[in-house]
């Protein structure tokens, strides 16, 4: 069975028909929020960025919010592989030990180990991280405003209730709650347009690149905010995918993105346009905020998705998995304290996707663009 299938906005459509897809053609790599889903991605992250990209010499914009700030961060030491199958291991194999009664782990638990976690996996190579010398990150994270400018028992439930109801009315109007902060290499230009959603940005330093990946991975009552980071205004920060859940940004309309190398002959003279966004997904919906999640129709493409080569599982291979699924958080409570059942789950999921991999790889040698679908 076919495990990877292929999308397109019609400028990148129009780009692959006219010269396939070679690794200078890109500008830049989101990595989604989505918890254990991104395990899937394993196999593709160490080809992209292990055999495929390292072909060419642009600069290249990371952009992740949640584990998809973890994966885009991986990408920047300068052993990726390696660094990759680490990040695999760990977060198939953490665990988090309940006291009698409990049924799940405290958020302070949770947060303390986790941050332990990301200091033992980064010590030494922050460096290697912020000076990339073609790679430039940028971690996105939500910072509460208001009621919820600090993380308390009472504010943080009610803040995110009003921004729940705000947010099914009109997106933008959930900027009165949460602004999406995005702390990126230094001197590095945002890859995206800015007036969908109130942004900030900030340099990342040694100071706060560990306090602002972890800020980006904390979903809110599973582990704590993170507070007051160095360099940055103050308040709580949560996870990014509160604000930007599969970074549905406007990659089409980023004023200094990295342009096409490899530029091709449409009649729009596409040697001016910016480069293309390579996108691994684990699903084909690229849906904007967390909180969006039961609103479908905000899962429809934008113009925003114009220059996006989206690759994602075919829903038809993910039900041959373990459970008949991605990984995902709910199997946290499925498997309880079976931990070896989960690992067990996981690391077949993860094995299988292989697959996903392999053929993006037999597709580039022959790229057939009538195997690539409309975004």
């Amino acid at each position: 069975m076919q495990a990877l299938c292929l999308y397109a906005g019609p400028t990148a459509r129009k780009h692959i028909e006219k010269n396939g897809l070679q690794p200078g053609d890109i500008g830049t790599v989101p990595g989604a929020a989505g918890g254990p889903k991104g395990l899937i991605l394993g196999p593709l992250d160490r080809f992209i960025f292990g055999q495929w990209l390292p072909q060419s010499s642009q600069p290249v914009h990371l952009v992740g919010a949640s584990i998809g700030a973890w994966r885009m961060a991986t990408a920047c030491l300068n052993h990726p592989v390696a660094a990759f199958e680490r990040l695999e291991h760990d977060y198939i194999h953490q665990h988090y030990h309940l006291e009698p009664g409990e049924k799940r782990p405290t958020a302070a638990l949770v947060s303390e180990l986790f941050g332990r976690n990301l200091q033992a996996f980064y010590k030494g190579h922050v460096a290697q991280v912020l000076h990339h010398p073609r790679y430039k990150l940028h971690i996105v994270t939500s910072r509460g405003r208001h009621i919820l400018g600090r993380e308390q028992r009472w504010r943080t439930p009610l803040g995110y209730l009003g921004a729940f109801m705000t947010n099914t009315v009109h997106r933008k109007a959930m900027g009165a709650w949460l602004e999406r902060v995005v702390f990126s290499s230094p001197l590095a230009p945002l890859p995206f347009a800015t007036s969908d959603y109130r942004t900030r940005q900030v340099a990342l330093t040694d100071a706060n690149f560990e306090l602002a990946l972890q800020a980006s991975c904390s979903i809110p009552f599973v582990l704590q905010a993170i507070h007051n980071i160095p360099g940055a205004p103050p308040g709580a920060f949560w996870d990014g995918g509160i604000t930007d859940y599969h970074l549905h940004l406007n990659y089409a309309g980023a004023p200094d993105a990295t342009k096409i190398v490899a530029g091709c002959a449409d009649s729009e003279g596409a040697a001016g346009q910016k480069g293309l966004v390579l996108y691994p997904h684990f699903q084909k919906s690229v849906v904007p905020g967390w909180l969006d999640k039961h609103l479908k129709w905000r899962y429809k493409p934008t113009h925003f998705l114009d220059t996006v080569v989206l690759l994602a599982p075919n829903p038809q291979w993910v039900k041959t998995l373990p459970n008949g699924k991605l990984p995902d958080r709910n199997d946290f409570t499925h498997y309880g304290q079976d931990l070896a059942g989960r690992v067990k789950a996981w690391s077949a999921a993860t094995a299988a996707s292989a697959q996903l991999a392999d053929e993006f790889e037999a597709w580039l040698r022959r790229p057939d663009s009538a195997k690539v679908q409309a975004l």
